[in-house]
């Protein structure tokens, strides 16, 4: 959608899908920074004036999405102060879940970080199954494929997920969440503070 550096064009609002905004280092290696699903979009700074991706937007999993120009939306929040507020709270939103990233990349075991990133995943899609390669997931969480490989398995034998060639199918959603890092829940619940069911 866009890369580091880029003049955002277009601000998305995804239906559906997953698109992942992720800091790309000099020689290439990648990281997941934040998710963005169903109820989320990229490039809402524009909202406020700001027009420049500090890093990549790509979609991961297929949707479909409105979009508005960047200037078009600018132009509507600047005339609407409760879309402006709106804008506002979203970067606050991802914000805090970029922040929430970087401590749990930092500070939580693959295991428990795989499961946080799953349950994001689940969170952005209709149904039980992902489509994601170890590769996808490797690059997504900054490790080696080799490490996925390991820590997919051990969900598999503990029943959680299901894992075979580039399909992972979420079993035990709750055993999921047990065994995910605190990083899950509390994003969940911000989410839900500054965006309660029905505002």
């Amino acid at each position: 959608m866009h890369d580091a550096g880029d003049e955002i064009e277009h601000v998305y609002f995804p239906h559906n899908g997953m698109i992942s905004l992720v800091a790309v280092m000099q020689d290439g290696m990648t990281v997941e920074t934040a998710t963005v699903g169903r109820g989320g979009a990229v490039g809402t700074t524009a909202g406020l004036g700001s027009r420049c991706a500090f890093g990549r937007a790509v979609v991961q999993l297929p949707g479909w999405a409105e979009r508005i120009s960047c200037a078009r939306f600018h132009a509507i929040a600047q005339q609407d102060e409760a879309l402006r507020n709106l804008v506002v709270r979203y970067n606050d939103v991802l914000i805090m879940q970029i922040q929430q990233s970087v401590a749990c990349n930092a500070l939580h075991a693959m295991e428990a970080r795989l499961c946080r990133w799953l349950l994001q995943t689940h969170d952005c899609i209709e149904g039980d199954t992902v489509p994601l390669t170890q590769e996808f997931l490797a690059q997504m969480l900054g490790v080696r494929r080799t490490t996925v490989t390991i820590a997919a398995r051990l969900l598999q034998s503990a029943g959680m997920i299901r894992y075979r060639r580039g399909l992972v199918h979420i079993v035990d959603r709750a055993a999921l969440e047990d065994a995910a890092c605190e990083c899950y829940a509390l994003i969940r619940q911000q989410i839900d503070r500054i965006f309660p069911t029905g505002s």
